[in-house]
């Protein structure tokens, strides 16, 4: 089984291959995984090699040949656009079975910042962007959880839940004032709110400090 960086790395390999028949150089895989050095690089090509999914040709630079690709894989994803949906409706977009979700205000996806909970505004989203239950929208300001594909500026679904399984990305409030979007993890009794940039560090905390206010379900972006 892969990891989220080797999948995401063979995603962008063979997105390249299949661009222009060359792979992506070292430091092309750095910096699109977000990583801070090629011996990260390094490690992720070697475990990739040694799994089976690629083969490093010799005598020849920068020669990679992927083997094979893991089952349910998409040629449109890379690191960046896993579950992302890229969205803005043509201006002829009939909005009739649109959902209006309520969208807070800000919240980061760096250092925390106060929980925003008054309504100031609506968002809009087609149909099964959203899924069941009760939702609403935030802005993320931050740059913690870009190797997650959210950018600074995206707008997040988020499901409004007190609980969610390892793994997934939530909305935590800490000590009941700070918010944060992270990736959740329960580890030791204690919960472990997780950044997806190497630049930040995990932030370990006892369970009463916090609490699950909804978990990521999708994410709208506009590139304008």
């Amino acid at each position: 089984m892969l990891t989220k960086k080797q999948r995401d790395l063979l995603h962008f390999i063979h997105q390249r291959l299949q661009e222009d028949d060359v792979p992506p150089s070292f430091e092309e895989m750095k910096e699109a995984l977000g990583l801070k050095s090629k011996s990260g690089i390094h490690r992720l090509i070697s475990g990739l090699e040694e799994r089976g999914y690629i083969e490093r040709l010799p005598h020849r630079a920068r020669a990679l040949e992927i083997k094979r690709l893991p089952d349910g894989f998409k040629n449109a994803e890379s690191p960046q656009t896993n579950n992302i949906a890229n969205f803005t409706p043509p201006a002829n977009q009939d909005m009739s079975d649109f959902q209006q979700v309520p969208l807070y205000g800000k919240i980061a996806a760096g250092t925390p910042i106060e929980a925003i909970s008054n309504e100031t505004d609506f968002v809009q989203i087609p149909p099964g962007l959203g899924g069941r239950g009760e939702l609403y929208a935030l802005t993320i300001e931050g740059d913690s959880m870009i190797n997650a594909g959210i950018n600074d500026a995206d707008t997040v679904i988020i499901q409004r839940c007190d609980t969610a399984e390892n793994g997934a990305i939530v909305v935590a409030l800490v000590d009941d004032h700070e918010a944060t979007l992270k990736r959740l993890r329960r580890a030791g009794g204690k919960i472990v709110l997780e950044p997806e940039n190497d630049a930040y560090e995990p932030r370990i905390l006892e369970p009463h400090r916090v609490k699950i206010q909804g978990r990521l379900v999708s994410l709208m972006r506009s590139y304008h």
